[in-house]
């Protein structure tokens, strides 16, 4: 899938994206043991940083230079009107709240979508200055050349990752029944405030699966599309088929992992539905955090 109808070149495309992301993460690398200019974001206790809004400009003003047309929705600066078949997902800054404590966990992510659906994406670190990247039905690059995930051995249980969205209530049933049973059955749960990041590791094979609710539309699909291309499977919770548009209606909810592990997951799913009335019960609202 090389060429869609416009005739783009996805190839040339991801090239471009990887610079991109690459020259937005050389600019955080350099700027963040400075003064972050760090202040609230929202009132779920998110914060955004000058680091964030500088590399979403540089990104910007880049993809414009590239993609006169293309429209853009960006983290920090929201929608900028373009081509609505072809849009551009940008999180300059995945892991804000990481870097705001000094936590050097955190990376770039830039996807494209077409007709709603993502065609190409990128994730770069800038600690280990290591990028993946994806483009639809050909594949995923890592450092090391071609993407391909391998189920691992787990005697003593899976290693889990976790998200969810910045407006999930802290009272919400279905999350806290989900992380109880989770983090029962998980040898680990990693829940790393920066989903992008927990994408890449369940791609190169560091963690055996990821779960997510009510995940967030701008950081979801460069590292979905990374991991469905290196081989592993997204499901919605349900089982049923994962929706990765853009749509405003999308639940963006999943489980992820190799094949052989979604059933696996699934199980879980269902186990924590079926306890979600204890839950909701025993546990007072203040205690999920």
């Amino acid at each position: 899938m090389r060429r869609v109808e416009s005739g783009t070149d996805l190839d040339r495309t991801r090239k471009i994206a990887v610079d991109v992301a690459e020259e937005a993460g050389a600019l955080l690398r350099r700027q963040a043991r400075g003064q972050l200019g760090t202040r609230p974001k929202g009132g779920s206790g998110d914060v955004v940083t000058a680091l964030d809004l500088a590399a979403e400009e540089l990104v910007l003003r880049r993809i414009r230079a590239e993609f006169p047309t293309h429209r853009i929705v960006a983290e920090e600066s929201g929608v900028h009107d373009g081509d609505s078949a072809w849009t551009w997902l940008v999180d300059p800054l995945d892991g804000t709240n990481n870097v705001a404590i000094g936590l050097p966990a955190y990376v770039v992510g830039l996807a494209l979508c077409f007709e709603g659906r993502p065609v190409v994406g990128v994730v770069h670190d800038p600690v280990t200055e290591q990028t993946w990247s994806a483009v639809r039905g050909e594949g995923a690059l890592g450092p090391n050349g071609v993407l391909r995930t391998a189920p691992r051995k787990t005697p003593h249980g899976p290693v889990l990752g976790w998200t969810q969205g910045h407006r999930v209530s802290r009272a919400d049933d279905t999350v806290r029944a989900l992380k109880l049973v989770l983090d029962r059955h998980a040898y680990r749960l990693l829940q790393l405030w920066a989903p992008l990041l927990c994408w890449v590791m369940l791609a190169r094979g560091d963690i055996d699966g990821f779960v997510g609710y009510q995940a967030e539309a701008v950081d979801l699909p460069a590292g979905s599309l990374v991991a469905a291309e290196a081989g592993l499977a997204v499901r919605a919770l349900d089982g049923g088929p994962f929706d990765e548009s853009l749509a405003q209606t999308a639940e963006r909810s999943f489980v992820a992992g190799h094949p052989s592990r979604i059933p696996e997951l699934l199980e879980l799913v269902r186990t924590a539905e079926r306890i979600r009335p204890a839950v909701r019960a025993l546990l007072p609202a203040t205690s999920v955090g």
